[in-house]
């Protein structure tokens, strides 16, 4: 990725302290989604990172992985899956519980979101301790399909999540 690229996004990201829970910085994007000519970069370097790859889905991780999946899958000409919290679906669905560090999650999706055999791409804002990821690349496993990736704007290199994610590729377009 070009380093101007990088600069554009550092100065779209916020940080706001003390959320979701003191002691917390969270990197807030939505400064960088408002901006289209900076949004559509980013959707256009991870979409070059995957160039040439076999993927039939990106499949979007609640809530800002949807933004940047449903872009992303529009720009590689394939579907688009959602990943969602518990509860959220209105269709037959495939779950999965995981452990966060503050507690227990499920993530869904429903039974005919992806093929037996298909190629998955997963995407989510951004990268920190990996179990989310893991847990979304793991329900997509559930339901036949392989990964072939991970596609992130933000990495929190500092909370290892790369370590969760079993040796795949992974795309961050910067690392904090």
């Amino acid at each position: 990725m070009d380093g101007e690229l990088e600069k554009r996004i550092r100065a779209k990201i916020r940080d706001v302290p003390d959320y979701p829970k003191k002691g917390i910085l969270f990197k807030d994007i939505t400064p960088l989604l408002k901006d289209h000519y900076t949004f559509s970069a980013c959707i256009d370097a991870l979409a070059d990172s995957f160039k040439g790859e076999k993927i039939d889905y990106a499949a979007g991780v609640e809530a800002r992985g949807f933004i940047v999946g449903g872009a992303l899958a529009g720009k590689l000409g394939v579907g688009f899956v959602p990943i969602r919290k518990k509860g959220k679906l209105p269709y037959r669905k495939v779950s999965i519980d995981y452990e966060l560090e503050y507690g227990k999650e499920t993530l869904e999706a429903h039974d005919d979101s992806v093929e037996k055999g298909s190629s998955v791409l997963i995407v989510d804002d951004l990268l920190a301790t990996g179990g989310t990821a893991r847990a979304a690349a793991d329900l997509v496993q559930k339901m036949g399909a392989s990964i072939i990736g991970f596609g992130f704007i933000v990495e929190l290199s500092a909370l290892n999540g790369r370590g969760k994610l079993g040796g795949q590729r992974i795309v961050s377009l910067i690392r904090y």
